[in-house]
């Protein structure tokens, strides 16, 4: 299939989709999600016991990861290369 300078999605001989990414990334997505889950539950517990500043940390770190994990998801749609990771 010709390039054309458009994306477009391959697949493996299981049928699975095959995007470029790089492992960096997927490991940022991955462990970025895995981490929001904690971040939530310590802000729903810091609010419940009252801890404004337990709170406030987990607030800023679940947007520094939403953050992290935006940037990731920008780094693997402007890949040109067809690799697939």
């Amino acid at each position: 299939m010709p390039d054309n300078g458009k994306w477009h999605e391959e697949r493996d001989t299981k049928g699975h989709a095959m995007v470029p990414a790089t492992p960096r990334d997927v490991a940022h997505i991955r462990i970025g999600s895995f981490l929001l889950v904690f971040m939530f539950a310590f802000a729903v517990l810091g609010i419940i016991v009252g801890a404004p500043v337990m709170t406030a940390i987990a607030l800023v770190v679940a947007l520094i990861t939403v953050v992290d994990i935006a940037l990731a998801v920008r780094r693997q749609k402007l890949r040109q290369d067809g690799e697939a990771g």
